[in-house]
């Protein structure tokens, strides 16, 4: 379809989800990541324990233009610090399932209450560099929530347009060298921000998906 005549609302996006065919299962064996990029640097099967995470893929619903919620992460976490992410991390015991974790985690790192949220899928797993598999959680979340980011986790919370997003002239290749080797990653700058890596992955894999 042409991207001039898509629909870029939140409705649009749930049904998009929902009508996928294999609703919010995840695909077994067809799992995302990092490796997809850099073949030589793929982690699963390689006898490494990779740590389980859960993202919040936070879609607003704004009518006709739907926007998405991300993260400033702080530079004291130990993990991707300083960089732009979406609301989320590990899966804990008590965790029930993905979904929960990712609200739980969405809940404590920006405030945002789970009222206001309808998980509407789930994306392949995605496998990050750096040891993780990630379970991203499609959301559609209502206005009138409010924004309390934990200062220990969280510098700035901020919205992007999703027709920003989904639109692949913003999606551009980038590398850099790392451990001695040159690793390939999405990024798409909007302004001043700079998504990229895994962010930008999981961002490029719903455009697949769903809007290519």
């Amino acid at each position: 379809m042409n991207a001039d005549l898509m629909t870029y609302s939140a409705a649009d996006f749930r049904r998009r989800v929902l009508e996928d065919g294999e609703g919010v299962a995840e695909r077994e064996g067809r799992d995302l990541g990092d490796h997809h990029l850099n073949p030589g640097i793929r982690l699963s099967g390689d006898g490494i324990r990779l740590k389980n995470a859960a993202v919040l893929v936070p879609v607003i619903d704004d009518r006709d233009e739907a926007r998405v919620i991300f993260t400033q992460r702080t530079k004291t976490l130990r993990n991707h610090s300083g960089q732009i992410s979406f609301p989320g991390g590990g899966i804990d015991a008590q965790d029930r399932s993905p979904e929960e974790a990712a609200l739980r985690e969405t809940e404590e790192e920006i405030g945002v209450s789970r009222q206001f949220i309808e998980t509407v899928g789930r994306m392949p797993d995605y496998i990050s560099g750096t040891g993780f598999r990630i379970k991203p959680v499609l959301a559609v979340v209502k206005r009138g929530f409010t924004l309390t980011p934990n200062p220990d986790e969280v510098d700035e919370v901020f919205e992007v347009p999703l027709s920003f997003l989904m639109n692949p002239a913003n999606h551009n290749r980038g590398s850099r060298m790392f451990q001695g080797r040159e690793r390939f990653f999405y990024e798409m700058p909007y302004g001043e921000r700079y998504i990229w890596g895994i962010t930008a992955g999981i961002v490029r894999s719903i455009y697949e998906r769903f809007y290519s």
